[in-house]
């Protein structure tokens, strides 16, 4: 039985925007709050955005946000009557749900046999299965299974999924048998790693379905509403990065269907509290359940803004033991909603997280258009957590409103210091297949991530070419302020003309060379060659104002150190002065292996005088949920190993040197 009551002091077990939204709703109801923060979220504008914070010691989340010992007795010394979970780490763990009832605390979320329930995969298709809810063939992989007899059941394709867990860790694609066997092992060890379960399962897989999910609320007196279903089909290594509601492939029959199926699942497991129930939809309007989150899903603002619910609100009322209000249970849709999720990450390279100070990071304020976030300006994007920077959130009378709102919010965003995934997501919701609301989950298959961010406003030669520029005319306009002699003089001034000023760049790792020369108001410059001829209409450090072949914008110029961010409203560009002198120190000897990442060293694999081959693994990184491998790129011996396991490594760090023919 969920313990229920009145809510005075409420602690947030979680961190970030998640933390500073629970706090905020609960703030609303006039609940005081308390924050718990690791020493990398010491700045953490959700940390002081509480009534009062308790540090948990260290970094990793396995030494604070998942230690529910910590929490607890955080909850005991803050004086703290309810604990709400967010998402992630602790939200979906019955052990801890059940802890906190002991220990007389409320646990916003349900109960824990629910969650137990909920938690174990194959155990809540079987009872969804006999809820009348469709499931999809499923087979137990246990130590000395026949995989050949459970494949042959399951049928090709199929998924390995990890039994206790999700966010796409111990999860394999299968195509064939011949993948099956490696597939398991590794999903197992995965699992085993991230869940302390090894524990898998075969599934059918439905070739490019779509991902659809029912918001369900429960109350104590056990009744079960939905509200409405969110389309999640678009993702990235099997996570969510863009999602909206209502679905554009689901109409009032198939939505009856799906919500119906949804209620089902939630009364089959005495359901209380905000929950989501995840199906696949074929092509067809077939539908299989896929699993049921017994938490707050990261997506719910979607519901929110067409629904114009507070679904922490709900929660927090249903933890006090009230029943579902009127408003919830006569909820109808109002307009659209997409969220997109940025990502602290570089598309071209993989997805790999991207760690750093966010030294500027501002959203404009415009209608329809609503941004959570757990960062600021000078925020400390750390590798021990998840990439996330913000879900911004966009509502409009249609889809195609919404689409655009959305996408101008994401333009006119200042994001410096990291490189992140706005480029995609923008050229997501201006890409053809996406307004037609053709997507599913093999949308990212069909449009390779890399090739369609560049197609986003600023990505290309000439509008980066421009930014140079006009990073270049803000630079010697500093000069030109910071000059103590001689200030009134243009920049660049001679008696008699010699050569043009020249700066050079380095932007997305290419280099930019720019020359210039002023001619009163007009600048006659080359970037790679190319000629621009710009009429300057002010320049000042911090924002150009040009007009080029006829058109005419303002460039904000943003400069930390030798990085420079330039925005305007043909894109943005992150480019990096070139020191005219370099330093020859700094140079990684020839053969290095880099890191691809920040991260942890989880294995070494290789010793240093080893032979090794062209793809053999030598080193394993972990960071933000993903491992990360670094191959020999070609025959030879390791000459060098500067890494070992358990150490904490930097982007570019050498990892090994390796010696090779030639």
């Amino acid at each position: 039985m969920t313990r229920t009551g009145p809510i005075t002091r409420l602690l947030i077990a979680n961190r970030g925007e998640i933390a500073a939204r629970i706090i905020r709703s609960a703030h609303a109801l006039g609940i005081a709050t308390v924050a718990v923060y690791s020493d990398p979220d010491a700045e953490a504008p959700y940390v002081t955005l509480a009534d009062q914070a308790v540090r948990l010691p260290g970094a990793a989340p396995a030494d604070t946000y998942l230690r529910g010992d910590l929490i607890i007795a955080a909850a005991a010394a803050a004086g703290a009557d309810a604990v709400h979970p967010g998402y992630g780490f602790l939200s979906e763990n019955a052990a801890f749900a059940r802890a906190c009832s002991d220990a007389g605390l409320i646990f916003v979320g349900p109960a824990p046999d629910t969650i137990k329930a909920m938690g174990d995969k194959i155990a809540a298709k079987a009872l969804m299965a006999d809820a009348g809810v469709p499931v999809l063939p499923s087979a137990t992989i246990t130590d000395g299974a026949d995989l050949d007899a459970a494949s042959a059941a399951v049928g090709f394709p199929l998924l390995v999924k990890a039994a206790f867990g999700g966010g796409g860790r111990g999860m394999r694609l299968v195509a064939g048998p011949a993948e099956l066997a490696k597939a398991v092992s590794s999903a197992r060890s995965e699992a085993a790693s991230a869940f302390g379960d090894g524990t898998v399962f075969l599934e059918r897989f439905v070739t490019d379905p779509r991902h659809v999910e029912v918001q369900i609320l429960g109350d104590t007196a056990g009744t079960v509403i939905h509200l409405f279903e969110r389309e999640c089909s678009i993702q990235r290594r099997y996570q969510k990065i863009v999602e909206e509601c209502p679905s554009p492939a689901v109409g009032d029959s198939l939505r009856e269907a799906l919500t119906g199926a949804a209620v089902a699942a939630g009364r089959a497991v005495g359901y209380t509290g905000a929950g989501t129930v995840e199906f696949v939809l074929d092509r067809d309007g077939s539908f299989w359940f896929l699993e049921m989150n017994t938490r707050l899903q990261v997506e719910h603002p979607v519901t929110e803004e067409v629904t114009g619910l507070d679904l922490v609100e709900l929660q927090l009322r249903i933890a006090e033991g009230e029943p579902l209000p009127v408003p919830a249970r006569d909820a109808r849709i109002s307009g659209h909603a997409i969220e997109v999720r940025l990502y602290a990450e570089d598309v071209s390279a993989g997805f790999v997280p991207t760690t750093g100070t966010l030294h500027r990071f501002t959203f404009p304020e415009a209608p329809g258009i609503r941004v959570d976030t757990g960062f600021r300006d000078g925020s400390v994007v750390s590798p021990h957590y998840d990439a996330m920077l913000a879900k911004v959130i966009a509502h409009g009378p249609t889809r195609a409103d919404a689409a655009r709102r959305l996408a101008r919010a994401l333009g006119q965003a200042a994001i410096h210091g990291l490189t992140t995934n706005r480029d995609l997501l923008a050229a997501i919701l201006h890409e053809p297949e996406f307004l037609a609301c053709g997507t599913d989950t093999g949308y990212l298959t069909r449009h390779e991530p890399a090739a369609l961010a560049l197609t986003a406003a600023g990505a290309g030669p000439r509008p980066t070419a421009i930014h140079a520029l006009a990073a270049a005319l803000a630079r010697q306009a500093r000069h030109r302020a910071e000059a103590s002699v001689l200030g009134t003089l243009p920049s660049g001034w001679r008696n008699v003309f010699s050569a043009p000023q020249r700066v050079g760049y380095t932007a997305a790792g290419q280099p930019r060379e720019v020359s210039y020369r002023l001619r009163g108001d007009h600048a006659d410059a080359e970037v790679d060659g190319i000629p621009l001829r710009a009429l300057v209409r002010a320049a000042t450090p911090d924002q150009v104002d040009l007009e080029i072949d006829g058109t005419r914008r303002v460039y904000r110029v943003h400069q930390v150190g030798a990085d420079v961010y330039v925005d305007a409203s043909d894109g943005s560009s992150a480019l990096s002065e070139i020191p005219r002198f370099g330093d020859p120190t700094k140079l990684a000897p020839a053969g290095s292996l880099l890191a691809p990442m920040p991260g942890l060293v989880l294995r070494v694999l290789a010793e240093p005088g080893a032979v090794v081959t062209a793809g053999q693994p030598l080193l394993v990184l972990e960071a933000m949920k993903m491992e990360q491998t670094v191959s020999a790129p070609a025959d030879g011996v390791v000459a060098e190993l500067r890494a070992k396991a358990g150490e904490q490594v930097s982007t570019g760090q050498v990892l090994a040197v390796l010696q090779t023919e030639g």
